[in-house]
């Protein structure tokens, strides 16, 4: 019996360690494909199909998560960080198509609407991502993990909240029917230099998000190693 626990603990930990891997290296594929789909012809050999790479870097997130899930299944609170986590994966990856369709029709003011949300969408499964981190964290027996974690998974949190709130505040401002003129003018001209302001805000939490995982990532192969040994 005390073997078979044993083994059971180790595929848990096997699992949890792929996961981890896999949400290390798609988070950031799928935002850097999701912003050169929008800007530039990376995948314009692909035709009618060039949505299909920021559709399958965004479902990597989902099998990530799905890897995840493995690990102490008994554990409530866990359990439901990763399904809130599945809930936003879910939504980018509908949502992901039509950044290709965005591009291609620019006037479609519906492409367009879909593309606002999948950037505030974005931003909130990050966030989550980091809660699914610290809950991960609470878990492990490493009391500096922990510590790091809490600290910079808050820090990422507030980044983030304050760049959706400030996305947030510039699409219903656009988007407002009795916006005057002067206005608009404004945040048309501030839209190109704000768009850097905000990537710059994103990638710093987003660096410090994978720094995090990594960590996390290589606990846990320590822990499988030494109940291997």
């Amino acid at each position: 019996m005390a073997d078979a626990g044993r083994a059971q603990l180790l595929r848990s930990l096997g699992r949890l360690a792929r996961g981890l891997s896999l949400l290390f290296w798609s988070l950031p594929l799928s935002f850097i494909v999701l912003a050169q789909t929008a800007r530039t012809d990376w995948f314009g050999s692909l035709g009618a199909w060039a949505f299909a790479p920021a559709l399958v870097f965004n479902g990597a997130l989902l099998l990530a998560l799905a890897q995840l899930r493995q690990f102490q299944r008994q554990e409530r609170i866990w359990q439901n960080a990763l399904t809130r986590a599945d809930s936003l994966a879910l939504i980018n990856a509908g949502l992901a198509p039509f950044v290709f369709w965005w591009r291609r029709f620019p006037e479609v003011s519906y492409y367009a609407m879909a593309v606002g949300l999948l950037a505030l969408s974005s931003l909130l499964f990050l966030m989550q991502i980091n809660r699914v981190a610290q809950r991960l964290a609470a878990m492990i027996p490493d009391e500096n993990l922990r510590a790091e974690t809490a600290v910079f998974g808050a820090f990422n949190i507030w980044l983030l909240t304050v760049v959706f709130a400030a996305l947030t505040l510039w699409f219903a401002a656009w988007r407002w029917p009795g916006l005057a003129f002067s206005v608009r003018l404004w945040l048309a001209a501030l839209r190109g230099r704000g768009l850097w302001v905000i990537l710059f805000l994103t990638t710093v939490p987003l660096a410090l998000t994978m720094a995090l995982l990594w960590k996390i990532k290589e606990v846990v192969l320590a822990g499988i190693f030494d109940h291997a040994g």
